[in-house]
């Protein structure tokens, strides 16, 4: 099985993929294309689908990814050996040879582009990070780089929708402290619970911050168990452990 890469119209003029568990290595739990060092796949397999990965978006290129810790900590990227990664959750470019990649498995993936200064951008978005500001975050890094907020396109990958995420009441309360308008996001559920729509949250955070175009592609990876990994199907299923997805951009090689 090749490896899909999932591309979005907002980013057409740049190298990019959303990457799902398609056309890798791994088996068992971890079947397919599971790029997660933090994983218990066999170390092997996890380098073979980081190779395919880059191999499928933009051959040749140096892959950085970060240590993520559902932070609002946004670097400019390096090859990162792997037992040095920085901690982080965002990483920005303006290097063609260098190719971003995040790791998610329900968490937001958001990948950027400012294509007229030549510099991209890549967040890893959890509940931690949107509310902590990773995509402002990751924006104003992409300016001491040169980017333009206003120019910046934006796409929203694969991660887990409103119907699959269930969340309580505590957990509401704290974006509505944030911000009362957050409670928009939210839809009544069970007694005590809400089911969250983190995709539109990052959205509207993206607008807010000055991003003018933005695209979601509204693909939830809870439900699509051949497709994506995920993190809560896992947790709910009893699994010892869960794979990573990994989505990807780099700059035009002129």
């Amino acid at each position: 099985m090749t490896v899909e890469v999932i591309r979005a119209d907002a980013l057409a003029d740049v190298p990019h993929g959303f990457l799902g568990r398609r056309g890798g290595v791994s088996t068992g739990i971890h079947a397919g294309l599971n790029v997660g060092l933090g994983s218990d796949d066999d170390r092997d397999a996890i380098h073979e689908n980081r190779r395919r990965a880059v191999e499928a978006v933009k051959p040749g290129a140096r892959l950085a990814t970060v240590h993520q810790v559902h932070s609002a900590i946004a670097v400019v990227a390096d090859a990162f050996p792997d037992d040095t990664r920085p901690h982080a959750d965002a990483l920005v470019t303006d290097r063609p040879d260098m190719l971003l990649g995040v790791l998610a498995a329900d968490c937001v993936p958001v990948l950027f582009a400012d294509i007229e200064a030549g510099v991209v951008g890549a967040a890893h978005s959890g509940w931690k990070g949107a509310i902590g500001g990773v995509s402002l975050a990751t924006i104003e890094a992409m300016e001491t780089l040169g980017a333009d907020r206003s120019r910046i396109a934006a796409a929203v990958g694969p991660c887990i929708g409103r119907a699959s995420y269930e969340v309580d009441d505590g957990f509401l309360a704290r974006f509505v402290a944030q911000d009362p308008e957050n409670e928009r996001f939210f839809l009544a559920g069970r007694s005590g619970h809400h089911q969250f729509d983190i995709e539109a949250y990052v959205v509207a955070r993206l607008a807010a911050a000055g991003v003018r175009r933005i695209e979601a592609l509204g693909l939830d990876t809870y439900p699509a168990e051949d497709r994506f990994f995920s993190y809560r199907r896992a947790t709910h299923r009893g699994e010892p452990g869960y794979g990573r997805q990994i989505s990807l951009i780099g700059l035009p090689t002129s």
